[in-house]
């Protein structure tokens, strides 16, 4: 294949998945993977990609994130079955992160352990947790009207006061290689300092992000247990391979 057709196709993958992975090109284009790098750098120098580990992404172009309202009412029994799977792990007298997310909205009705503490950046998360009488701390910091997730270098600050037994994140992508990923980088920010300041760290994702990639890395697949309410035969070994599973 030419280096300009082999350009083509790059791109129109590209284009048709937002995202591609440099094993991915290497097979589909029968190419050698260094011949492939040397494609991406070429390409990037014209501004046509932009790398990133592993593969390439389109210039300036971030998979859509739905809204709050949007994803509240997408896969809700798969979400019921994690929230369920997910509430389970926490213990009495703990204190937890909760990210903003509908997945781990829903873990809130399935709390059972008592005098817990928990700390949210989600706008809808600390007002059901007030709700149920648990103790809570809502980030400070700028809300992202989309998501109602606190974001920004304020949070950030706000969230060094702090030290959890367990965090629980959301994501949008689950892949072996390329870890766990969610659009908005600034989330990614804020997802990345709660792991880091948690003993013991759970990501949360229904069936349907196994083998996604999306714009922003949180962390690798090992860094923390996967919640799922069912794991692609598929993709089982590879992913039981770096992290532990648990699903329902």
């Amino acid at each position: 294949m030419l280096t300009e057709e082999r350009y083509a196709a790059i791109i129109e993958r590209l284009h048709e998945r937002g995202i591609v992975k440099l094993q991915e090109l290497v097979d589909v284009l029968g190419a050698s993977e260094s011949t492939i790098r040397r494609d991406l750098i070429d390409l990037e120098s014209r501004q046509m990609l932009k790398r990133i580990h592993g593969g390439a992404a389109l210039v300036n172009e971030k998979t859509p994130e739905p809204g709050m309202e949007e994803k509240t009412f997408k896969n809700i029994q798969q979400k019921t079955a994690i929230a369920r799977l997910a509430a389970q792990e926490i213990n009495n007298g703990e204190c937890i992160y909760l990210d903003a997310g509908t997945t781990t909205l829903a873990m809130i009705s399935y709390i059972e352990a008592k005098d817990v503490t928990v700390v949210t950046n989600g706008l809808s998360h600390v007002e059901a947790l007030v709700s149920k009488r648990i103790r809570s701390y809502l980030l400070g910091g700028m809300m992202k009207i989309h998501t109602k997730a606190v974001i920004g270098s304020i949070a950030l600050q706000n969230m060094d006061n702090f030290r959890f037994d367990k965090c629980f994140i959301g994501t949008n992508g689950v892949d072996a290689e390329m870890g766990y990923t969610t659009p908005d980088p600034e989330e990614a920010l804020i997802k990345r300092r709660a792991h880091q300041l948690s003993g013991k760290s759970y990501v949360l994702a229904d069936s349907s992000k196994i083998g996604e990639i999306t714009f922003a890395k949180l962390f690798d697949l090992e860094e923390a247990d996967l919640i799922t309410e069912h794991m692609p035969e598929h993709w089982r070994s590879v992913i039981a391979e770096k992290t532990k599973i648990i699903e329902g």
